[in-house]
């Protein structure tokens, strides 16, 4: 497990855990504003395989509004990225990346910090619903 990213292994195949996650984003409040199957660009790209992997980009607009406000440069950090990957047949790693890292890249503003630990909170949320 790396430290800027929140991580759970969880036993299901693929595609149930992709659907699994998509619902569990709009339970814990964002919304999926981009979807990247990362698996399927490579292999068009460059010809190769590798498991399947997407990329969802979640994002609950209260909190990206509150993060802008606390520091505009904020947007680079947008929206919260959440990887389902493949690492077995019916197995699947999950993970997002850690708004708390956010507030670390930044200097640590109060008001960005506020909303990191929502947005973890929600996040793990999330995670722990898949366990």
């Amino acid at each position: 497990m790396t430290s800027y990213t929140l991580t759970r292994e969880v036993p299901r195949p693929f595609d149930d855990v992709l659907a699994e996650v998509r619902a569990g984003l709009v339970e814990q409040g964002f919304g999926v504003i981009s979807e990247i199957d990362l698996a399927g660009t490579l292999h068009a790209k460059l010809g190769v395989e590798v498991p399947p992997q997407v990329i969802l980009g979640a994002c609950r607009p209260q909190l990206a509004h509150q993060a802008l406000q606390a520091d505009p440069s904020v947007a680079a950090m947008l929206p919260c990225n959440v990887v389902v990957r493949s690492t077995g047949p019916s197995e699947c790693v999950v993970e997002a990346f850690d708004p708390d890292t956010m507030v670390t890249m930044t200097g640590g503003a109060p008001a960005l910090a506020l909303v990191a630990t929502d947005a973890r909170a929600r996040l793990l949320g999330l995670l722990d619903a898949l366990a």
